[in-house]
């Protein structure tokens, strides 16, 4: 297997790298990796693709989208292919990433940034999220780590306390939902859910990936309906 790094970047959230799988005789593949932790890469993208469509399936009317973290642009290009989605604000800490995918450094990123939906900011999610005024998204979805148990950067463990939870909650208009990705349980984020929204449920999602069955976790919860 040869790597090849093709982008790095050294921030003060620490050092991120795309960089280019080839393996003898296989397709070429494109690797993001944040302080040494695989994020995702371009084989595959299940666990993307599912985030995005179990997420949307739970809100009725996914008008405005946030999706916290760019990664490879596979979550955002999967509620983009909704045709219900009016507008996709996706909020990732790193300029760089974002400029890897305006400049096709990452190929397939031109094209999904030129859907005139989308809304790129650069900013930590939180703070994102607490500048967005009330009640002004349908869906947000937090996929910035792959779940509490695994962080990208150690700061990232407040995302899935209350006082966040509480601004993901605020932006949210009557029947929205905040859908939280994990690669394994979370029960203390299901609990923290609970007190913030009074109530929030745990879906198993049954992954195949390159032939190996894998279960991962969204933690949804809702605000409710408006009264008639």
């Amino acid at each position: 297997m040869e790597y090849v790094d093709l982008a790095r970047l050294e921030s003060e959230h620490g050092e991120l790298v795309l960089r280019e799988r080839r393996p003898e005789g296989a397709p070429v593949s494109l690797e993001l990796r944040a302080n040494g932790v695989f994020v995702m890469d371009t084989l595959e993208t299940s666990t993307e693709q599912a985030l995005a469509a179990a997420s949307l399936s739970v809100v009725a009317d996914p008008r405005a989208v946030v999706v916290g973290g760019l990664g490879l642009g596979f979550t955002m290009h999967e509620v983009l292919a909704d045709s219900r989605v009016e507008k996709v604000a996706v909020v990732e800490l790193e300029q760089a990433l974002v400029d890897w995918m305006r400049d096709g450094t990452i190929p397939h990123g031109p094209a999904l940034l030129a859907d005139e939906r989308v809304v790129v900011v650069v900013a930590d999610i939180a703070l994102a999220l607490a500048e967005a005024g009330p009640s002004s998204y349908d869906l947000v979805l937090l996929d910035v780590d792959n779940g509490p148990g695994y962080l990208v950067h150690d700061t990232n463990a407040a995302l899935y306390r209350p006082p966040f939870l509480t601004s993901a909650r605020t932006v949210l208009r009557p029947g929205g939902a905040l859908v939280v990705w994990s690669a394994s349980e979370a029960p203390e984020l299901e609990s923290s859910l609970r007190e913030v929204f009074g109530s929030a449920e745990a879906l198993p999602q049954e992954v195949l990936l390159q032939d190996r069955e894998e279960r991962y976790w969204l933690y949804v919860a809702r605000v409710p309906e408006a009264p008639a």
